[in-house]
């Protein structure tokens, strides 16, 4: 099964649903059973891919308010982009033919926090594998703490939000020869964004077609 849904229909997709659930206006059609599940069996077709926090706050499904067989989520500590994420990324674009990728990060991410932690305050983690997701992270914010934003550790942290995010995005864009093939000749659109604990909303703030939000 593949998807015939363009990338910018794909976003706008996901911006009305996340208004919808921003809103507390789900779509009914969405809360489907295990008996509706039936017409699944035989494939997927999700129309976008999304790769975001494990944080239990953020479950993509309900923030864009899509359901099941909608979207094929990738959920990582810190959405933060290794092998195993960029291989995932790569087997449900090229198998279902899915046109659009957002990098879902969000705000009071813990990922971000211990990483801030460990920079400016030494902190060190008991677990070497939180430590390596750590020092993915590390790489994207180390430019933040040459600025002012050092000395205001809630825009530094929001920033880094931000900066993490746009280093996934880049890594998608430019660090697999089939995602880059796909961007290139498939219409494939990876996009970065921030969903908000504090009022439930979307921005998608990197690599957006201009106008895209306008209809």
């Amino acid at each position: 099964m593949t998807n015939k849904i363009s990338a910018v229909d794909a976003l706008r997709r996901l911006r009305d649903g996340n208004r919808r659930f921003a809103a507390e206006l789900r779509a009914s059609n969405n809360a489907i059973t295990h008996a509706d599940f039936a017409g699944l069996l035989s494939g997927q077709s999700p129309f976008a891919i999304v790769l975001g926090c494990s944080d239990s706050r953020v479950p993509a499904e309900l923030v864009f308010d899509q359901g099941f067989g909608d979207l094929f989520v990738i959920r990582v500590a810190g959405n933060i982009v290794a092998p195993s994420q960029v291989g995932s990324v790569e087997f449900a674009a090229s198998r279902y033919d899915t046109k659009l990728v957002v990098v879902l990060g969000h705000s009071c991410c813990g990922a971000i926090s211990a990483t801030l932690e460990t920079m400016l305050d030494g902190a060190d983690s008991e677990s070497r594998n939180v430590a390596a997701i750590v020092d993915r992270v590390k790489p994207s914010i180390e430019g933040l703490l040459e600025t002012e934003l050092r000395e205001d550790r809630e825009a530094l942290r929001h920033a880094a939000v931000r900066a993490n995010v746009r280093a996934s995005v880049d890594h998608l864009r430019h660090g697999s020869a089939i995602l880059e093939s796909l961007i290139e000749r498939e219409g494939l659109l990876v996009v970065g964004a921030e969903y908000s604990l504090e009022t439930g909303l979307v921005d998608f703030f990197d690599g957006v077609p201009e106008g895209w939000d306008q209809e």
